[in-house]
């Protein structure tokens, strides 16, 4: 049940209108808070959007609309250790819709979309160490924390370590 002052948060795909904040998260430094990882290609935005509506067979995004406004959006690609294959998701939120609840919900949203329309067992999200936010998010979504990938990705010029979490279909 929603209590009174919790944001109705949804996911959509995406439409022309929503192309303007992904091209954001593209060029604006800091937008994406420490996963800022350098200045991308902007058009690829549009270039993508046009070829799948980024729906596609190995990776998508949903728009998060708060309360009826897109607040960001949430992502996921295939990853194969062994097969079949599992998700990675991802989720960046624009800076006033933080802290809000909003981030556990859109992941929570997005695991149920994604275990209902794929025959996946499990799913995955990694974050940084620093990012409590995030941890708390992921636990809240019914993510287990499972470990740590030692200076498995590089940002801000150095190499950083990302904690794994991951849920399951049951």
């Amino acid at each position: 049940m929603r209590r009174v002052n919790d944001p109705l948060v949804r996911l959509r795909a995406a439409g022309p209108d929503d192309l303007a904040i992904l091209r954001r998260f593209a060029v604006e430094p800091g937008l994406v808070g420490p996963n800022w990882s350098g200045f991308r290609d902007a058009g690829a935005v549009d270039r993508r959007f046009a070829t799948d509506g980024y729906l596609g067979p190995d990776d998508g995004r949903l728009v998060v609309e708060v309360d009826g406004a897109a607040a960001g959006f949430v992502g996921w690609h295939a990853v194969a250790v062994t097969a079949p294959r599992y998700w990675n998701i991802m989720i960046v939120l624009l800076p006033d819709f933080r802290g809000r609840g909003v981030g556990w919900r859109a992941q929570a949203l997005l695991c149920e979309y994604l275990f209902e329309h794929s025959p996946v067992e499990r799913i995955e999200a990694g974050t940084q160490p620093e990012n409590v936010a995030e941890q708390r998010a992921l636990v809240r979504a019914g993510f287990v924390k499972e470990g740590e990938l030692r200076r498995a990705e590089f940002r801000a010029g150095g190499w950083h370590d990302v904690w794994v979490y991951s849920r399951l279909r049951e």
